[in-house]
């Protein structure tokens, strides 16, 4: 694992973002009761946004459904747009970052959780937005902070970042190799760390359970 990310931080923001180009597209075809539910960066560059729209809408777009939903009586349509990314995204994803979701909570803005490697990664994001004239509300912000206990404080930082990031989601936000690729090592040493620190924590679990029973006789 690289020296980069040695203390990274995980943050929310929202910002206002009048230039995404989903949202642009929607708009050009009278399409502006949507929602995006999900936001993601890729291994090929582009930005998938998971798109939320009623039937009536849906009606006008010729794409394969993702997924339908039954919400209050009203038939939900939730599709992935695939894109080169607007400026906010590529802001973000320039400085090396995982964009792990995205969502609009109201119109023009946008809620985007990503992780940097460090303080300064962040901060240069941060800058970087407010320069380009966007509205950033910073409504999370935590860094890694390793803890004495069963794991080592490589594994306890490989796994933190593995949360974070969606690895342990179902289905994952981010694979094994894409999330070796974003810190610098093989994919097959990743899987030894992750495979090692596992084994600790259902060790420790289970001789914790033993211990219990054996004093509760």
């Amino acid at each position: 694992m690289t020296e980069t990310w040695l203390k990274p931080y995980h943050v929310v923001i929202a910002v206002e973002n009048k230039q995404c180009r989903i949202l642009e597209e929607f708009a050009s075809l009278g399409l502006k009761q949507l929602k995006v539910t999900d936001i993601r960066g890729s291994s090929s560059g582009t930005v998938k946004h998971l798109v939320e729209l009623d039937a009536k809408a849906a009606e006008k777009i010729s794409k394969d459904w993702k997924s339908t939903a039954q919400r209050k009586g009203e038939v939900k349509h939730s599709l992935w747009f695939e894109s080169q990314g607007c400026e906010v995204c590529n802001t973000i994803l320039s400085h090396g970052a995982f964009l792990i979701s995205g969502r609009s909570v109201e119109e023009h803005t946008i809620m985007y959780s990503f992780i940097v490697p460090t303080f300064e990664v962040y901060t240069g994001i941060i800058s970087a937005l407010e320069k380009a004239g966007h509205k950033v509300n910073v409504l999370k912000r935590g860094s890694f902070e390793a803890k004495s206990g069963v794991l080592t404080e490589n594994q306890e930082r490989i796994f933190w970042l593995a949360l974070k990031s969606g690895f342990f989601d179902y289905p994952r936000k981010i694979g094994l190799r894409e999330l070796a690729a974003k810190l610098g090592v093989r994919p097959s040493t990743l899987s030894e760390i992750i495979r090692r620190g596992t084994k600790r924590l259902l060790k420790q679990y289970f001789e914790s359970e033993q211990a219990k029973l054996a004093g509760n006789p």
